[in-house]
């Protein structure tokens, strides 16, 4: 359990009841005696982010239930937030709680639920990370726990989109893709460029992969690459916790790009960044040629819940498709932005489920383009498929492995287009990094993709399947 932290608060509306009777001529109350108390159960669950250490409560019964003087606890017994006086849940509302003046919420916790009496437990709900960045009953009051928006005081949103998941498009036979240990935990974002494959591990550290010879990749031997390069900021400081990885139209030769969520020298701050490196040397430590903080310009997330993954697209891809430039209300037009990558990097973010779209400028200046919903609990990889003209947004084992493509609609801004399940063959791993083969790999209309497993599981961390063309 975390200790209780100073925190930054904007807490208002969202932890009212928001579904509850008026104060004048209110259904009757019925006490947890005369009315189910297992009606009442733990519905949403926040630990981190602006509206941390909350716990939200749901009346799926049919009478309003008085829950005066219950008990909110974490996994420690003496840990203990009583509901005040004069609290009533009526049937079908939601009402959220505040409780880190009594206790924090940590990154493997409880929420535990009890009577008055503070030893009949009526509902408790525990997990093994932060929320990512609701844990939300899906559906409310009977469902399991997932990933999810915070949507506290109100019904959760499950991160349906409007859009019914679809099979995966392709081989359902997934199969490892690297030898055994050989690069343990916390393998994230992945980028293939051509024969080479870019991994990001979130120990602030890039891979250099180059292909085994039967359908899989190992660490480049050449270059001081056989155990990866450690990276760092500008100047040799601190310790990215490099999450993504991409290359820009130049390729490597130009600079690898990784987006970062914080220093992991000070890993309590956000530093939302993406940073660009030289990779042309053979010495062990990259230091970033260039880093833009885009952290003041986007909303606060938690430290551990930030860009999680990026990726490129080209100028001629997005002003051919009509992309509307979201600073400008009008069409994208690159040459406004003077010397650039000759593209968008997108950015995905892991504590909101958004995708957002900018300019880095060569003098270190940036220009948000598109700020865009994923439908998602978290994004933890982008992909720009040329090929398909497609952007891939991909969510780990919090959301089952779903995939969503999004496209260039009419009006100019990327839109959900499909929703995939992960492969039939693939169990629910969590998978941070994801990347697809060129179109000059495509046989018989199928080509590779390939997922990093964050968590190393079997002692594998790359694995290959396919995707039509």
């Amino acid at each position: 359990m975390t200790a209780l932290r100073t925190r930054r608060r904007h807490r208002a509306l969202a932890l009212l009841l928001v579904t509850g009777a008026a104060l004048a001529g209110a259904p009757a109350v019925f006490p947890a005696e005369a009315a189910p108390a297992g009606d009442v159960r733990i519905n949403e669950v926040v630990t981190t982010g602006d509206v941390e250490d909350s716990v939200e409560l749901h009346n799926k019964g049919t009478s309003t239930i008085d829950i005066s003087g219950w008990i909110l606890k974490d996994d420690k017994d003496g840990s203990k937030y009583k509901i005040p006086s004069g609290t009533a849940l009526a049937a079908g509302a939601f009402r959220a709680f505040d409780v880190h003046d009594a206790f924090g919420l940590g990154s493997q916790d409880s929420a535990r639920l009890y009577l008055p009496d503070g030893r009949t437990l009526v509902d408790g709900f525990s997990w093994s990370r932060h929320s990512g960045p609701s844990w939300s009953r899906c559906p409310d009051g009977t469902g399991a726990f997932k990933a999810a928006r915070v949507t506290l005081g109100a019904a959760n949103d499950c991160g349906g989109g409007g859009t019914a998941p679809a099979a995966w498009p392709g081989g359902g036979s997934v199969a490892t893709a690297d030898a055994s240990n050989v690069f343990g935990e916390d393998l994230s974002g992945l980028h293939q460029d051509g024969d080479v494959m870019w991994a990001a591990q979130n120990s602030g550290k890039l891979w250099r992969l180059v292909r085994d010879g039967s359908g899989g990749w190992r660490p480049d031997t050449a270059g001081g690459w056989r155990s990866g390069k450690a990276l760092r900021f500008p100047g040799g400081a601190g310790r990215p916790d490099s999450e993504g990885v991409t290359v820009a139209g130049g390729g490597s030769a130009a600079g690898v790009f990784v987006a970062s969520e914080r220093d992991g020298d000070a890993s309590g701050t956000s530093r939302l960044s993406v940073l660009r490196y030289d990779v042309s040397g053979t010495g062990s430590t990259l230091s970033a040629t260039k880093e833009w903080n885009l952290t003041a310009d986007l909303p606060p997330v938690g430290a551990n819940l930030g860009f999680e993954g990026i990726t490129w697209v080209p100028d001629t891809d997005l002003t051919r498709a009509g992309f509307k430039d979201a600073s400008t209300g009008a069409a994208y037009d690159p040459a406004r932005y003077g010397a650039h990558s000759g593209g968008v990097f997108f950015v995905g973010v892991e504590g909101t489920g958004m995708i957002h779209g900018y300019v880095l400028r060569d003098s270190g200046a940036f220009t948000r383009v598109a700020s865009l919903d994923s439908g998602m609990g978290g994004v933890m990889e982008l992909e720009w498929e040329p090929q398909a003209a497609r952007l891939w947004a991909v969510c780990d084992d919090t959301c089952d492995g779903r995939h969503r493509t999004l496209r260039i609609d009419s009006a100019g801004a990327f839109s959900v287009t499909a929703v995939y399940d992960r492969p039939s063959g693939m169990p629910n791993y969590n998978n941070e990094g994801f990347t697809l083969a060129g179109a000059d790999e495509c046989v018989a209309g199928s080509k590779p993709v390939y997922w990093a497993d964050d968590s190393n599981n079997g002692g594998h961390a790359l694995r290959r399947g396919s995707v039509t063309c």
